[in-house]
């Protein structure tokens, strides 16, 4: 069994049909775990996907929330973030 079989199954048990880009994720998680802490990993991937989900849920979403949360995690380490850093339309609920 591999990790998209383990996807296609879980998406069949939660009863959703979702595009998932394993690699992204992995990422994500990576980039969380290695600059914040590493039960920071499963927690921003959850995260995402629920602001995602918020959003509409689509492909495009997940990339810029992903992109952002990827962003915040490389700043956490030392850098200052701020509301600045991220364009207000890219926040959920604010079209």
């Amino acid at each position: 069994m591999t990790l998209h079989d383990w996807i296609d199954e879980l998406c069949d048990a939660l009863e959703i049909d979702a595009e998932v880009d394993e690699a992204l994720i992995l990422d994500l998680a990576r980039d969380a775990a290695h600059a914040v802490a590493r039960p920071a990993a499963p927690v921003t991937t959850f995260l995402v996907g629920y602001a995602a989900g918020m959003r509409g849920g689509d492909v495009e979403d997940v990339e810029l929330l992903a992109g952002r949360a990827e962003a915040l995690a490389e700043k956490w380490g030392g850098e200052e973030v701020s509301a600045d850093d991220f364009r207000a339309e890219d926040l959920v609920g604010t079209e």
